[in-house]
């Protein structure tokens, strides 16, 4: 029976890897990581409050990171157990949907290439309102190049924590796991800021997820590494290491850093540098060297980058996974 389960696990993991290249996120359906949202969204309005003292601020985050994160692994733990009592082969296609709802491979690709495309068809400020929607920071006095830079680097992160992690949590807990990977993402993403309004309540969750990307993190990087080996003469796999040696550690989270090193190196490129966030500016260390100015054609090599780095994880995943259904008895 495990065995059975097994080889299902392997096919609803590549079906969901290719669901997802092919279709990405169809914006009018509700995603669950949406419904994750609005679970967040509600919970912070319920427990934060102005007059809090910051230790009560700090145990109410607790509290948010603890039900969201429960009530991720009940549902998705309900959904998965009772498709497959069902029927085996309804198990199977609820395990790929929910594998391909997890992965966001298309959708970074998408959204970061409206970037190029409002920069190269209708100018500077449309650049602007376009990578808005894909980074944290302030954007409306970005230069072409400070758009360019924000893109690649978004893209670069998010290698890790949009694709390859949720890929690697899926691979070894199947969707329970790899949900239970996006509410923490999306809580970190959410309320994990070091501002005046989250620095306490939003402490947990952006400690939480720098615990479980810790390790994910440097192994997308290093398998952005060996992927610049297969992209093509844009990339240096041995800038790429070079500057993943040197660099990975220059932002004050310690999984950040990591892809974005790998990619800046890789490229060529010099990124990070301080950047406004709220209408401040914070202070932030270069990573990589400018052996070249960047350029629009870069938001087209850091996806083509993303995209052959998510194939190397899912083809190493799927011979890992099958490895081991070949040696059970």
């Amino acid at each position: 029976m495990i065995r059975t389960y097994l080889l299902f696990h392997i096919i609803a993991f590549v079906a969901g890897f290719f669901l997802d290249l092919l279709i990405g996120d169809p914006h009018r359906l509700i995603h669950p990581v949406q419904i994750i949202g609005y679970l967040i969204s509600f919970l912070e309005k319920l427990f934060l409050k102005e007059n809090d003292s910051d230790k009560k601020k700090f145990f109410k985050g607790v509290l948010t990171v603890l039900i969201v994160s429960i009530l991720t692994l009940l549902v998705t733990t309900f959904l998965t157990f009772i498709s497959y009592k069902i029927h085996i082969y309804l198990g199977l296609a609820v395990e790929a949907i929910m594998t391909y709802q997890i992965l966001a491979t298309k959708s970074l690709k998408v959204e970061s290439m409206k970037v190029y495309k409002a920069l190269t068809e209708k100018g500077l400020d449309e650049g602007r309102k376009a990578v808005s929607m894909i980074v944290g920071r302030d954007t409306e006095n970005l230069s072409a190049e400070g758009v360019i830079k924000a893109c690649v680097e978004t893209v670069a992160e998010n290698t890790s924590d949009g694709v390859i992690a949720p890929m690697l949590c899926t691979f070894i807990g199947g969707p329970v796991l790899g949900f239970l990977y996006k509410a923490i993402n999306t809580m970190d993403s959410m309320i994990g800021y070091k501002n005046d309004k989250y620095m306490f309540f939003g402490r947990a969750a952006a400690k939480t997820d720098d615990l479980v990307n810790f390790i994910p993190s440097r192994i997308s990087a290093l398998l952005l590494i060996f992927s610049c080996n297969i992209s093509g003469k844009d990339f240096s796999s041995r800038n790429a290491m070079k500057i993943f040696k040197r660099d990975r550690f220059n932002h004050t989270s310690p999984n950040s850093a990591q892809t974005e090193a790998a990619c800046a190196g890789a490229l060529g490129l010099k990124l990070a540098g301080d950047a406004y966030y709220f209408g401040k500016i914070v202070k932030k260390p270069y990573i990589g060297d400018e052996l070249r100015k960047i350029e629009t054609e870069d938001i087209k090599r850091i996806n083509k980058l993303m995209v052959v780095t998510a194939y190397v994880c899912a083809i190493i995943c799927t011979a890992l996974m099958t490895t081991v259904y070949l040696l059970i008895k």
